[in-house]
Formats: structure tokens, C-alpha cells, sequence
């Protein structure tokens, strides 16, 4: 027995220029006043945000673009703010998965009333037992792997304690995804390229997840014959926008799988990882990935062969598969290269025992010490 819930998002609009097709779809939902949520370096270290905002004329009501990476609750707060002072009908999102993780979060603030960071307390899942709708949409134009606009759960970590928190409401995924492979130009090699790991992470744990089916496992291992091929040639051509576009539709398929089934213990100490030692999600994923695939091993064989064909390393574990594609992409493999220092590694095991994906891992994570092994082997 299982479901699977689909999404209310309209329309996936590929290939085509972020600021014609933002254009485009603004028009076709009929929106008037739109404000614009970029990342930092996006909106000023190019011109992305002002050629989009040239697009959009005198429908462009505004710009915030504080977004803070593993979105911290306060952050939330001032973006929430910077959108109610706007009064928009549309939010356009464009950078990677901490603006459009903010967006989801500050759309349920804005449904539920929420003015100060510790308002969030009592938005998180599961606490929050019915969202209301939200009062606007967003429409995301990503800019990395990371697939956060093809769900609608957000991670929000609480400054005081240093936990990520998810938020999940029906409408807070996008209504619309613009996937333009020529702003992705402008992504650094190592953000595009850890989060296309971070993808191969998706459809890794959604194969091996206790509640599997077959739709799941469809996408899954597309995405993961597409990023076997494309994601090497981005690192070797980086110009190369039909391999970048590859990328970005096996991110597609890989993200559809995101609360859709349960994941397992790469995401949830990941998502530890980043709000305890402050390592980006694309390098969690890198260094964690191969070593929950060996403690799940005895409990996901048979899908572990499949990963291991899927990448086109059908002789080869699907340990050794996934961590030969990091050590070729020239990502960190331990802990230790991604600067955490080893006296983290308790805090991080107690955070990741309050995770729920830690807890559905397919092979049983039953304490502190369970964690520990794992971090340590990293390490």
C-alpha cells in the first residue's frame, strides 16, 4: 500500500532564455506585480536579475536578495517582510535551493501570520497539522542541482539550536519551473557539480527507500543514466549547454521523488551536517552517499545492482560507482576535506537522530553510536 501525491506545478518550460520565458509565463498566469527572490551573487556579481527585471517592465514590484545558505529562520522573516511591504501576486525565484527553500518557508509565514523568527516553532512539520493556502505563488528559475523546486518541502534551520526543520505545505512548490541551461553559466563549477551529486543522492534513496514503487524508481534511475552521461561532460565543457540542459532534466526527474517517498541517512545526517558544521547539501551528499550505500547494503541488494548499472558500472558495487563519479568530478570525499572538525561529529550525531529520514533509513539507525560509525568512517 502506498500514494503517490502529485504537486500543483503547472508547467516545466525548458530550453528556452530565463528572462523570455519568466516573461512569458508572468503573462500567461496573468500576473501584475511581480517580486523577484535571487541569490546574492546572482543579482550582483551578473546580469541575470536586471535582464529578467528589464523583462518583466512595470510588472517588476521588487527584489530581496538576502537569502542565507541552509536558510535560517531569521532570513525567512526578512524576506516574508520584504514581501508583504511589496504586495505582489507573483513571486519569481531565481538561484539555487536556499532562495527557493526560503520562498516555500516564507510562503507558509505569510499564510499562518508569522512576524518573528520563533513563529517558525509552530509552522514546522509535523507540528503544523493543516497549512492554509498560501496568498502567493512562486514561479523558479534554478540555477543549480539541488532540485528544491520540484517539491514542496523546505529545510529551515533554527539559529538557537543549530537543527534544520522542515515545512511543507500544498501549494508552496513553484506553480511554474523555468530550466534555462545558459544561467547556469554562471554557477561555480563546484556548486553545480556537488549538487548534480546531490541529485544522484535523490534518486539513490529513493531506489533503496522502505516505501519504494515503481514510479519512483522509473525516475530514479533515468535521472541517474543522464547524470552518468552529462555531468563529466559539463565538468570537461563547461559551455556545454545540451549537457547542462541533460543535467538539469535529470535533476527534474531525480527532485520528483522528494517527499514523495521516504529517503534514508545520506539526506538526513546531511541535512545535520549543514546546520551543525555548516557544509553545503552537494558536499554532504559526495562524502555521505557511498557510506550509507555500504550500511544499507545487506538490505537494498538488488537495488544496489541497479545503481550500479544505471551509472554504467554494472561490474562495480554501487559504493564504489557512486564514489568513483565524486572522485572524477573532483569533489571532497571525507569530512575532514570539507573542513569539519572531528570534535563536531557528537553534535551532528545527536541532531541526526531527530530527523526523520535518519529513522527510515532501510537499514536500522538505532542510536547516537549508530551515527557515529558512519561520521567516523567519513571523517
Amino acid at each position: 500500500m502506498g500514494s503517490y501525491h502529485y504537486l500543483p506545478l503547472e508547467r516545466v518550460v525548458f530550453g528556452q532564455p530565463a528572462a523570455q520565458a519568466a516573461a512569458e509565463e508572468v503573462a500567461r498566469i496573468g500576473a501584475r506585480k511581480v517580486f523577484v527572490v535571487a541569490s546574492k551573487s546572482l543579482s550582483r556579481k551578473t546580469a541575470a536579475i536586471q535582464e529578467i527585471q528589464r523583462a518583466l517592465g512595470e510588472r517588476y514590484a521588487g527584489l530581496f536578495d538576502e537569502c542565507i545558505a541552509h536558510t535560517p529562520w531569521p532570513s525567512v522573516i526578512a524576506a516574508a517582510d520584504a514581501v508583504r511591504a511589496a504586495n505582489p501576486d507573483l513571486i519569481l525565484t531565481v538561484g539555487g535551493g536556499t532562495p527557493i527553500d526560503t520562498v516555500k518557508i516564507l510562503q507558509i509565514c505569510l499564510a499562518h501570520g508569522a512576524r518573528v523568527p520563533q513563529d517558525l516553532e509552530r509552522l514546522r512539520a509535523p507540528d503544523l497539522k493543516e497549512t492554509k493556502a498560501s496568498p502567493v505563488r512562486q514561479v523558479a528559475i534554478p540555477t543549480t542541482l539541488s532540485g528544491a523546486e520540484f517539491s514542496n518541502l523546505g529545510g529551515g534551520t533554527d539559529p538557537r539550536t543549530r537543527i534544520k526543520h522542515s515545512f511543507t505545505g500544498a501549494d508552496i512548490g513553484p506553480r511554474a519551473v523555468i530550466l534555462d541551461p545558459a544561467i547556469t553559466l554562471h554557477t561555480p563549477e563546484w556548486l553545480w557539480l556537488s549538487t548534480g551529486i546531490r541529485g544522484v543522492d535523490h534518486a539513490v534513496e529513493a531506489l533503496c527507500s522502505v516505501d519504494a514503487h515503481p514510479y519512483c524508481d522509473g525516475l530514479a534511475l533515468h535521472a541517474l543514466r543522464l547524470f552518468a552521461e552529462a555531468l563529466p561532460r559539463t565538468q570537461a565543457a563547461p559551455q556545454d549547454l545540451a549537457a547542462r540542459l541533460l543535467c538539469q532534466q535529470a535533476s527534474w526527474l531525480a527532485a520528483s521523488t522528494i517527499a514523495r517517498v521516504n529517503y534514508g541517512a545520506s539526506h538526513g545526517i546531511g541535512h545535520a551536517l549543514g546546520a551543525a558544521a555548516d557544509v553545503p547539501h552537494g558536499h554532504t551528499s559526495c562524502i555521505m552517499l557511498p557510506h550509507v550505500l555500504r550500511y544499507n547494503e545487506a538490505a537494498t541488494t538488488g537495488k544496489q545492482k541497479l545503481i550500479a548499472e544505471a551509472l554504467g558500472q554494472p561490474k562495480k558495487s554501487a559504493v564504489d560507482a557512486v564514489a568513483a563519479l565524486v572522485r572524477a568530478l573532483g569533489q571532497p570525499a571525507t569530512l575532514r576535506e570539507a573542513g569539519v572538525k572531528r570534535e563536531q561529529l557528537a553534535a551532528v550525531a545527536a541532531a541526526s537522530m531527530k530527523n526523520r529520514w535518519v529513522l527510515a533509513n532501510p537499514q536500522p539507525i538505532r542510536s547516537e553510536q549508530d551515527v557515529m560509525r558512519l561520521l567516523e568512517a567519513a571523517w
